[in-house]
């Protein structure tokens, strides 16, 4: 019962442009070109606005056809800038095709300088098949392994965006690649039953379940939405900000709809912020932002354990964990020094104190009410330091 309630949402859920805005035609050399279906005129020659390929601001394109895992043929465009140092997957909202967002991805390209990848679902454009949740799956998997695989692409230099629908998707993929650059979801989806109807509890027949899957994903998160959106209302964009492990400042376009927000100044000037971020983004930095949601615990079981669960007075300070199961985490460990200088005032360290001379003891009345390092630090009335 529950599959065929899932069909019937599907068949609700996808609307792809009919007929569609473009076909694809085989060149003498064998390579793949795009032309609008209304003029038979290239997509290359509307969109150009007369700039060159030189700056980034062209719009030479390569066209794929890609074979997905579920026997489907479907399109993709990539647009190289030469500038670029990020690749950006862009998986489009509902009633859309390529042909209609050809625009739209060669101002991004060179506005955002980086590369784009687009590509048509199931069912929309020119791609074989019939649109479905577990085929839009598919074929945003077959278009990262493109991109793989032709371009060199790796998880680290990629960003996933995903718009409306194309939420789903790109959450799908971004729940399976730890390493991801970044995210950005636009005027995103909840589920697809959330919608139609708001509910809070969970359905077997509900397709795109990005309320779960948001939780997976390890990367900055960009949650951009309209606050008048008809369609799909703000408080989904609102609620998978709040439920994202790092989300990005997020950015709400007051009286922004739908289809709409590229229309604002604040929507090109607020992603390029985020995208230049992501660029400038050090390795460092970024593992030390992994590093915690990676690390396992070592050493005994913590099962029972009383220390585990004290918590410090600062609400600045983290958590404290047993020092016989993780080791202090207000450990320091001086060049000069092989012993463990432990703060013996808080409540998280049992050990001994070392015989280090050159460890100084706390004598600071303001720096012994917490007892951590991290307070320590800002405690400008004290030569403990």
């Amino acid at each position: 019962m529950g599959c065929v309630i899932s069909h019937l949402s599907a068949k609700f859920a996808f609307f792809p442009p009919s007929p569609s805005t473009y076909q694809i035609k085989k060149r003498e050399d064998g390579k793949l070109t795009a032309i609008y279906t209304s003029s038979s005129m290239p997509l290359t020659s509307s969109a150009a606005g007369g700039l060159d390929d030189g700056g980034g601001g062209g719009c030479s394109f390569d066209v794929w056809s890609l074979r997905t895992k579920r026997g489907n043929k479907i399109v993709a465009f990539y647009l190289k800038n030469p500038c670029a140092r990020l690749t950006l997957l862009y998986s489009h909202g509902n009633a859309a095709d390529l042909g209609q967002l050809f625009d739209l991805f060669v101002q991004l390209k060179a506005n955002l300088r980086v590369n784009l990848m687009g590509y048509d679902y199931s069912g929309y454009g020119a791609s074989t098949g019939k649109p479905s949740e577990l085929n839009t799956y598919a074929d945003i998997e077959a278009v990262y392994e493109c991109l793989e695989t032709e371009y060199g692409i790796s998880q680290e230099d990629l960003i996933l965006y995903g718009q409306s629908v194309g939420s789903g998707p790109t959450l799908h993929l971004a729940s399976k690649l730890p390493r991801l650059r970044g995210v950005v979801l636009h005027s995103a989806i909840l589920s697809g039953l959330r919608v139609v109807c708001h509910v809070n509890c969970r359905f077997c027949f509900d397709i795109y379940k990005n309320v779960n899957k948001i939780r997976k994903v390890k990367c900055p998160t960009l949650v951009i939405h309209g606050t008048e959106d008809d369609v799909v209302n703000w408080l989904h964009g609102n609620r998978l900000w709040k439920m994202a492990k790092d989300p990005y400042e997020p950015l709400w376009i007051k009286g922004g709809g739908h289809c709409n927000l590229e229309l604002y100044p604040d929507y090109i000037r607020h992603l390029y912020k985020f995208i230049y971020e992501m660029e400038t983004m050090t390795t460092k930095t970024r593992l030390a932002k992994i590093k915690p949601k990676l690390r396992l615990p070592h050493g005994p079981s913590t099962a029972g354990c009383s220390y585990c669960c004290i918590k410090p007075s600062c609400p600045e300070c983290p958590k404290p964990r047993c020092p016989e199961c993780f080791g202090c985490p207000n450990c320091l460990r001086p060049a000069s020094c092989c012993c463990c200088s432990l703060n013996w005032n808080c409540s998280c360290c049992w050990r001994l104190k070392p015989k280090c001379p050159d460890v100084k003891l706390l004598k600071c009345p303001s720096c012994l009410q917490c007892g951590c390092f991290t307070c320590l630090r800002k405690c400008v009335q004290c030569s403990c330091w």
